[in-house]
């Protein structure tokens, strides 16, 4: 192995992955100080892997999601021939392992999953009870090094600009992200987040509403059901949302992304939990509360509820994520 490697990972195609997949990172760079690490990734992904220190490039990742593309995987993988000393591929699919493979990359590090032999030169095993673990799975393909939780750091003039641009004090607001890409299993009620934002404003915090495009239309109701709560979804690029949310004196998030960039920026967290469980992916920050009703039916892991009542979401009261809230916001703020 030379001393200093160049590494390629094959990231993952969700925000909170990306997010955790710093646990790899950092632990890799603990191991191999020199290294030059890439990260094939979502032309998405550039704002989050530009928060990383650990990372020299993102190199866009050409394919639209889901597709095979073998003969352009194939092509890719060729244009990036002799270039690597290794690879890391974190997407468990058969096809992720393609590029590296067709790269000629000496050695290629992934878990076996979809019967991966042959593409992969290491399979690292990977216990059933740590499938649903992202964030110590993408670590423990490293093979050593220290768990440390994500932490992605801070545009602070571009913060300061944003702010004064939106008429907002750092740590006199509450970020609520009441949206997740995964499906409406993983979503609190509109009606239970504008009450929530109703009892925030009520304590002479404002309240603003983050998320992507995709999740304007929750926050529009939840913005018509909560006057005075200051709706940007959609209208934010994500490095915007982080150093938003960076600022913010309390982040309040579905099993989300955003919840994972709250953690990783040092916001205190309230995360909400439904048809998923706050065991396998919580948010890595000491700082935080984690809602869950345990019911019998959840962890379902199901986009849309089976049953097709969504209690564990429907029948979570405001009344208990306020008091999660409170006993966050009870701790001094730091700035």
């Amino acid at each position: 192995m030379a001393e200093s490697p160049t590494i390629l990972v094959i990231g993952p195609r969700w925000v909170g992955d990306m997010v955790m997949a710093q646990c790899l990172f950092s632990a890799l760079k603990e191991l191999h100080p020199s290294a030059a690490i890439d990260v094939l990734a979502p032309a998405w992904a550039a704002p989050l892997v530009a928060r990383m220190p650990e990372i020299r490039q993102q190199i866009d990742f050409p394919l639209k999601p889901g597709a095979l593309e073998f003969s352009s995987r194939r092509r890719f993988g060729r244009l990036l021939r002799g270039r690597y000393d290794m690879a890391y591929v974190l997407p468990g699919s058969w096809k992720s392992a393609l590029i590296p493979f067709f790269a000629g990359i000496p050695r290629r590090v992934g878990n076996l999953r979809e019967m991966r032999y042959g593409l992969l030169t290491d399979v690292v095993p990977l216990a059933k009870s740590m499938k649903r673990r992202t964030a110590q799975a993408y670590f423990g393909l490293a093979g050593g090094g220290t768990f440390r939780a994500p932490r992605l750091s801070v545009d602070t003039a571009g913060q300061a600009a944003l702010l004064s641009r939106l008429e907002l004090d750092a740590k006199g607001f509450v970020a609520l992200m009441p949206g997740a890409e995964f499906g409406p299993a993983k979503r609190w009620p509109s009606e239970s987040y504008a009450g929530l934002a109703r009892d925030l404003m009520a304590r002479g915090l404002k309240v603003v509403l983050l998320g992507s495009r995709n999740d304007s239309p929750v926050t529009a109701e939840i913005a018509a059901l909560a006057p005075g709560a200051l709706d940007l979804a959609g209208k934010t690029r994500l490095e915007d949302a982080v150093d938003l949310i960076g600022a913010a004196r309390l982040a309040v998030s579905n099993d989300s992304g955003l919840m994972h960039v709250a953690a990783a920026v040092g916001t205190p967290i309230v995360a909400i939990y439904g048809s998923t469980s706050p065991e396998n992916t919580p948010p890595l920050s000491e700082t935080r509360e984690l809602v869950w009703l345990d019911l019998p039916c959840s962890p379902c892991h199901q986009k849309i509820c089976p049953l097709g009542h969504l209690d564990c979401l429907k029948t979570l009261e405001v009344a208990k994520v306020a008091a999660a809230a409170e006993r966050l916001l009870a701790i001094p703020a730091t700035a």
